[in-house]
């Protein structure tokens, strides 16, 4: 009986020990770090690079589509996130991994005037390659545009097309 009894206190004292020792996990308040990217710049320096794509706006609005035309494209934040998941799952299917998104510059066709300015994403990657490597740091550059992988168009233009930043 002495056996079972210092048996059962000890579990106790352990699982007590494990209680405030152990660092409880909630998921739910799991914070992920916040990491400014590469490339981050300010409001003043977003409006400097804004006017000086004026000119270059104006030569194309002026002479070639005779109106006012796009300078900006939106997508919603949900969106975007969606085609960032869709666009890694399709790379991975097409036996690339993803490690960006390009974003280009294009013009709707239209058959009697040029149409309006649009912005457009795709996916960027490295093919994944089953051959082996002796270097133990394997430095992969980034790829290039993921043939056949899917595109994102159709954002919002601007609030009226042809406005500055900011809007």
């Amino acid at each position: 009986m002495k056996k079972i009894s210092l048996f059962l206190i000890g579990i106790l004292l352990g699982a007590l020990a494990t209680y405030f020792y152990c660092p409880s996990r909630n998921l739910e308040e799991t914070e992920v770090p916040i990491v400014a990217p590469k490339g981050l710049i300010k409001p003043e320096e977003a409006k400097i690079l804004d006017q000086a794509f004026n000119s270059r706006h104006a030569l194309i609005s002026d002479s070639i589509v005779k109106r006012p035309d796009n300078r900006s494209a939106w997508w919603s934040l949900e969106d975007i996130q969606n085609y960032l998941k869709y666009a890694e799952n399709e790379s991975k299917e097409l036996g690339y991994t993803m490690d960006g998104v390009r974003v280009y510059l294009g013009a709707y066709p239209t058959d009697s005037e040029v149409g309006y300015t649009t912005m457009f994403l795709v996916p960027t990657g490295h093919q994944n390659l089953s051959e082996g490597s002796s270097m133990f740091f394997n430095m992969v550059e980034p790829g290039g545009d993921i043939p056949d992988g899917s595109g994102l168009n159709k954002g919002s233009a601007g609030n009226p097309p042809p406005n500055n930043y900011p809007q």
